[in-house]
């Protein structure tokens, strides 16, 4: 029997939904409207795509939108002066520097200057640290959009085997750290693992984000498994996933399809980081 689908738009959509809702007591308590500022350098298509739909997402569910865009070459200083302003300007809640940056411009050393509180990201030292240590903080936003489809559908995490394929700091890292707070036993597998297809039958969460086409076999998919595709990846074929789908999808209990599953909640997260940035910083304040 093919595996039930996650489905990431319909999901995103209901957060939006709810976030419009508390942005809405927000402000009706007397607080400014949270505030999201994307910094875009360069004329990169895609990117400009993806913080135009940034923008438009923030101005539907009341967020406050700043957008700055920065010729293709920009100085590395002048990206840096931005950042530091933001960083200063009260009405901001959240910063998002749009990555890649032009080759003139260190994306990673910039993004470590965004102050922690307005790192609607996740991505800075200061929040890796706090995500890491279990206190609280900005989560990166395609793990937590993973996480929050696997909440939406009661999948129960405290003592299941979770294997996550790839490292990266953007996803395999922080949702291996995730999965691990919600009490599940983690595997973190990469390019070295041995038996790769032998650790992932074990899984009864499988989260794929190797960032390699259908890297992940159909019969490596345990029966009865949660599959979170994260991968999305251009072929001749079209857009397909980490996972082999279809084969994985006779297997599973329920799966991610791409596009549309973890993809659409990556902006979701993101706007619901920007609400809680301001929420944590008028509580700082309050206490000052």
């Amino acid at each position: 029997m093919a595996a039930e689908l996650i489905d990431g738009k319909a999901i995103a959509q209901a957060v939006r939904g709810e976030l419009a809702r508390e942005v809405a007591d927000w402000t009706a308590a007397g607080h400014s409207a949270p505030g999201l500022a994307t910094v875009l350098v360069g004329d990169d298509a895609a990117s400009a795509i993806y913080v135009g739909g940034k923008q438009k997402a923030s101005a539907e569910v009341g967020i406050t939108g700043f957008d700055h865009r920065l010729p293709q070459d920009a100085e590395h200083a002048e990206v840096e002066a931005l950042l530091r302003e933001l960083n200063d300007d009260e009405r901001v809640s959240g910063i998002l520097l749009q990555l890649p940056t032009p080759p003139q411009v260190d994306g990673a050393a910039l993004t470590e200057l965004i102050a922690p509180e307005k790192d609607v990201d996740g991505l800075t030292p200061v929040s890796t640290g706090l995500l890491v240590k279990g206190r609280p903080g900005l989560r990166p936003c395609t793990p937590a959009g993973a996480m929050e489809l696997l909440r939406r559908h009661d999948v129960a995490l405290e003592g299941a085997e979770a294997v996550v394929v790839g490292r990266s700091d953007l996803v395999g890292k922080p949702v291996g750290a995730l999965l691990l707070a919600a009490n599940a036993t983690v595997t973190t597998c990469h390019s070295r693992t041995r038996d790769l297809a032998g650790v992932c039958r074990r899984a009864d969460v499988l989260v794929a984000a190797a960032g390699v086409p259908e890297l992940v076999r159909g019969d490596w998919v345990k029966e009865g498994a949660v599959v979170i595709d994260v991968g999305i990846n251009r072929t001749d074929a079209g857009l397909v996933g980490d996972v082999e789908f279809a084969a994985a999808r006779a297997r599973a209990r329920l799966i991610t399809p791409v596009p549309g599953g973890v993809g659409p909640m990556t902006i979701a997260m993101l706007l619901r980081n920007t609400l809680e940035a301001a929420r944590l910083q008028d509580a700082a304040a309050a206490t000052r």
